[in-house]
């Protein structure tokens, strides 16, 4: 299982910065085996469309692959409240925490 837990650094996700960073999660979904990867987001208070837009690729691009799952961990109540909004939620699975992402990685089929 791949755990992309992103720091105090990332705590506000704009523009800026973001195609390092699309660059990195791609890199590190793709080298997962098994393609199971948990995006914690524990440290992020705010983002804006262009991340909503990379996490959409990375998850995309694991869900293509056979067995692959994606997951978020560690939503603030604003970005939750985002992809609430966006009905992203009902498409990828949110956990509150990264324990509880892991556990439900570990216990799915």
């Amino acid at each position: 299982m791949t755990v992309i837990s992103l720091g105090p650094e990332y705590e506000n996700l704009d523009q800026h910065g973001l195609d390092e960073l699309q660059e990195i999660l791609m890199q590190e979904t793709e080298s997962a085996d098994p393609p199971l990867a948990v995006l914690d987001l524990s440290h992020t208070k705010f983002f804006g469309s262009a991340f909503i837009e990379v996490v959409f690729r990375v998850w995309n691009r694991m869900d293509g692959r056979e067995g692959g799952k994606f997951v978020l961990s560690g939503l603030t109540e604003y970005c939750r409240e985002v992809l609430e909004v966006t009905h992203l939620d009902s498409l990828w699975d949110i956990y509150p925490s990264l324990e509880e992402a892991l556990k439900a990685l570990s216990d799915s089929p």
